[in-house]
């Protein structure tokens, strides 16, 4: 089995899955169409081209950092009235990173990986505007998805790693297998990005934890005697 694993990190991203009217949500980590779609543009692909190959790849993420969620508001005049749209409310997360994995065939896996290095199309983590804030340095892992996700260093700032516990469950959110009990059905796998006719299909998934020691943490271990005025 192969992987590639690719580092997610800016300012903003947002990764809508249920997003309807005026109200465009984020979920707590990256969705397999929007790594999908961050895939075919590195690859030049354009909206109405097949992407069959790219979304039968497995797909897992970890959570290194949360980071926090922001709500924007925005509006919008339509040019031919001169009228004020309706307010619409969009959600991100704010200093987030996170480590995704796809799995897939090796000839497919590499490519993949030439293309994040020199991208045909720009580009974002969920919206046009939540650009990277480095290029984004894909490698290659002879393993599984999930092992490399339980094994790749944890990739959190220095000034996150210290406010954690000495010991942190990193959380990871992956395809479930065939026959495994699932914790989530999610509408995320893209069957058309074509504008006129986008659909996604539904994707069964499974919460799991990579386990880290934190010596950077400057987290206090209580006291919980003090009180009692024990030692």
């Amino acid at each position: 089995m192969t992987a590639l694993l690719i580092p997610l990190s800016a300012p903003m991203q947002s990764w809508g899955d249920s997003s309807r009217f005026v109200e465009r949500k984020t979920r707590r980590e990256p969705t397999k169409s929007g790594i999908i779609g961050l895939l075919g543009a590195a690859q030049g692909r354009r909206r109405t081209d097949p992407i069959e190959d790219l979304a039968a790849l497995t797909f897992a993420v970890r959570t290194d950092q949360p980071g926090e969620l922001q709500r924007d508001f925005q509006t919008a005049i339509d040019w031919r009235s001169g009228k004020a749209k309706p307010l619409s409310h969009r959600y991100y997360l704010a200093d987030a990173k996170f480590l995704a994995a796809v799995e897939g065939p090796d000839d497919l896996l590499l490519g993949l990986q030439e293309s994040l290095a020199r991208p045909t199309f720009p580009l974002y983590l969920g919206r046009r505007s939540c650009p990277p804030s480095t290029p984004l340095r894909a490698h290659i892992r002879e393993e599984s998805a999930i092992e490399c996700l339980k094994a790749e260093p944890w990739i959190a700032t220095l000034t996150h790693r210290r406010k954690q516990a000495t010991s942190v469950n990193l959380p990871i959110t992956r395809d479930a297998m065939p026959g495994e009990p699932i914790d989530e059905s999610i509408r995320d796998v893209p069957l058309s990005f074509d504008p006129t006719d986008r659909k996604y299909g539904w994707r069964d998934v499974v919460y799991d934890w990579a386990h880290f020691h934190n010596p950077e943490s400057r987290r206090r271990t209580p006291d919980w005697l003090a009180p009692l005025g024990g030692s």
